[in-house]
């Protein structure tokens, strides 16, 4: 089956829209579960408590968390915090804060 230019163009643009909207369900959800973080690490993870996480790698913070899930942070609260998150949760949440500035 072959689709003629403005098919193609139409599916493209469907594409995008969807996954701007995607996007944007992505970045509520993480700023949903980064709300639980606000308490230490300030509101969008610009302290004043623990360690600031606005602007950190994405990378960097989901890699910690999922250490600190493991156990290799030892059994402290953040230990504990992180169990109750799936990687897909880690992950929003580490892009959320990897995001702001």
């Amino acid at each position: 089956m072959s689709f003629n230019p403005s098919h193609r163009r139409l599916a493209l643009l469907l594409f995008a829209a969807f996954a701007s909207a995607a996007q944007a369900q992505d970045a509520r959800s993480g700023r949903l579960l980064a709300s639980n973080c606000f308490q230490c690490h300030g509101t969008e993870g610009k302290g004043p408590g623990f360690e600031k996480l606005a602007g950190k790698s994405a990378n960097d913070i989901y890699h910690e968390l999922v250490e600190m899930r493991a156990g290799k942070e030892g059994d402290g609260l953040m230990s504990r915090h992180a169990m109750g998150y799936t990687d897909t949760q880690l992950r929003a949440i580490a892009q959320y804060f990897g995001s702001r500035r």
